[in-house]
């Protein structure tokens, strides 16, 4: 026996996106005490439903999910805010005697819970609007350049125009005076609690690249450009948000500012979400414990409630 195995359980759902999650989840949630928790950067925000493909809301009520619509646009949302909010909630649903069933594709979070985060200091709203003005004025690349002069480990896996890590790596040398590479393992405490850990990934990245291009083509026709427009004339958004850099979301501003067609939109939101599919792909074949299942078989449903009843009876 492991030391583990006296923990209470807690089952991970991952996937890439347009991998049939949330139709598995709730099947699972249907058969077994589980009590879905969103893992999700993109689902957390409120009044952006079409592009992150949220849940709509009969689902929502037959099988509530946890971290949904929990921040406004304006705000930002990070792996150690998903981290403080997730762990009471695990407790309580434990303390209910319901399983704690983690699922979504984001796999930063799922490692900032698993194996803890790096000791990083907060962010600094000051320090941040500083960076920001300054890259205003200079430019992302510009910035990048900086960095690298200060932490070169960092600006060698950071793309010169990736806004938020540059602004992190940046924000984090200020603050704590070492460069955010010696930050990193630096890692917290372990997840209390057995993992059970389950993976979707299809055979073919065709058949991947298909749903996806079906899904965002239907979300173009259910509103997406129109939602973004609501969101942009209720909130003072800039397209520097991490809400506003989702994927999907991104490229429809660019459309409303008038600088691509609406065919554009389409090819750049699928292939903007095909590159994010890579990446989480990437996560996945390297996650050590998971169990994988082909998202496209017939019988998936079946297959992964035999699996986890196995585990859950361990």
């Amino acid at each position: 026996m492991t030391a583990r195995a006296g923990l209470p359980p807690a089952v991970f759902l991952m996937g890439p996106t347009a991998s049939g999650k949330t139709d598995l989840a709730v099947a699972l949630a249907r058969r077994f005490p589980l009590e879905v928790i969103s893992v999700d950067s993109a689902l957390v925000y409120r009044g952006m439903d079409i592009g992150t493909a949220k849940p709509d809301a009969a689902t929502l009520a037959a099988c509530p999910h946890h971290l949904v619509d929990v921040v406004e646009p304006t705000e930002r949302y990070s792996a150690g805010r998903f981290r403080d909010d997730v762990l009471p909630l695990i407790a309580e649903i434990t303390a209910r005697g319901r399983i704690p069933f983690l699922v979504g594709g984001t796999m930063l979070y799922f490692k900032a819970l698993k194996d803890g985060l790096d000791d990083l200091p907060p962010a600094d709203p000051g320090i941040r609007a500083e960076i920001e003005a300054r890259a205003a004025e200079l430019g992302w690349p510009a910035l990048h350049a900086e960095l690298a002069g200060q932490d070169p480990a960092s600006a060698a896996r950071i793309k010169p125009n990736d806004a938020q890590r540059i602004e992190r790596a940046l924000e984090v040398y200020r603050l704590a005076g070492r460069p955010l590479s010696q930050l990193h393992g630096e890692a917290g405490a372990r997840l209390p609690y057995r993992l059970i850990e389950m993976a979707l990934l299809p055979p073919e990245r065709a058949e991947l690249h298909r749903r996806i291009n079906v899904r965002f083509r239907a979300m173009l026709d259910a509103g997406l450009a129109d939602e973004v427009r609501r969101l942009r004339e209720r909130y003072r958004l800039g397209p520097e948000l991490p809400s506003m850099r989702c994927v999907g979301y991104r490229q429809a501003w660019r459309y409303l500012d008038g600088e691509i067609d609406m065919e554009q939109l389409y090819e750049t939101g699928a292939a903007a979400t095909r590159q994010l599919a890579k990446r989480q792909l990437t996560w996945l074949r390297s996650w050590r414990d998971a169990q994988l299942f082909d998202s496209t078989r017939p019988d998936l449903v079946e297959t992964a409630s035999a699996w986890l009843a196995g585990q859950l009876s361990e």
